[in-house]
């Protein structure tokens, strides 16, 4: 019966849940799923990645790989390299996605990702140069659902960042006489992060009442969603709302209050996995 009540009327099934204060899977409103993170060669699977990450929140799984390729300068940004984020939301992650070209959710979040970048400043771009004018780094990170069940964000901009932590960029020069670059396979320096972003979502259920990391099924059903992102300073680095109900400055307060204690939880995890994976 109760199956057959979910299925018929979804929404009225939630709110019975929402009123004792907790969800169908159990968690309290503000309450995130299991979230685990393995980097580089945990994985086992990306080895031709310069950098690598699996995240899973809950069942939601998604993988980054970072590939480092050398390429001149744009003639406006001598000084500067590039960072190409690209996520994508195969069929194989969900029944409504399709084969093909980039759907419209996968665009938006291959912008948000940028974005994110950008406001962070967690990779300043100046750090990527080699030679003014002449040589730069292009850092190429293609973000990969496995398993999508809402939440998509989030486990993107964690595995992004895990993923970078990894990377390791071999010694590049220019030889004066020749003019062409060298590589120092031998002699790798990791990438220079400036700053930690981490993602908290909430969504936001009969345009008042809010709840976190929400599953597939959840973001259906809300009246909208928002993302807030802060790093390691409590600093609010992005605010996505794509539409949907109106938030009050008291209810925005509160989610970024959320993000910046998520922030602490999810930065002490990724620590935690680097230290077990350093070399002694």
């Amino acid at each position: 019966l109760s199956i057959c009540f979910r299925t018929v009327e979804p929404l009225e099934y939630y709110r019975r849940f929402l009123k004792e204060n907790c969800r169908p899977d159990g968690r309290e409103l503000g309450e995130f799923r299991t979230t685990t993170v393995n980097i580089g060669k945990c994985l086992c699977s990306i080895t031709t990645a310069d950098g690598s990450a699996l995240v899973k929140l809950g069942n939601t799984t998604v993988i980054c790989g970072v590939k480092a390729e050398l390429a001149a300068p744009a003639a406006d940004s001598a000084n500067k390299g590039y960072i190409v984020p690209n996520v994508e939301l195969p069929s194989l992650c969900a029944e409504r996605f399709r084969s093909g070209p980039p759907g419209e959710e996968a665009q938006a979040a291959s912008q948000f990702i940028a974005d994110v970048i950008e406001n962070s400043q967690m990779i300043v771009k100046d750090d990527l140069c080699i030679a003014s004018g002449k040589l730069a780094w292009v850092l190429y990170c293609d973000i990969i659902c496995l398993d999508y069940d809402g939440n998509l964000l989030d486990a993107s901009v964690f595995a992004l960042l895990a993923a970078l932590k990894n990377v390791q960029l071999p010694l590049v020069t220019i030889n004066e006489e020749t003019g062409l670059s060298e590589v120092n396979l031998k002699q790798k320096n990791p990438l220079i992060i400036r700053k930690h972003p981490v993602a908290t979502s909430f969504a936001v259920f009969d345009d008042t009442l809010l709840i976190v990391d929400p599953t597939a099924e959840e973001e259906d059903l809300a009246t909208g969603t928002v993302t807030i992102v802060t790093d390691e300073e409590g600093r609010l680095c992005s605010v996505h709302k794509p539409g949907g109900s109106p938030l009050t400055g008291a209810k925005l307060q509160d989610c970024i209050t959320r993000a910046i204690t998520r922030h602490k939880e999810v930065k002490k995890l990724i620590d935690k996995v680097i230290k077990s994976i350093t070399p002694k």
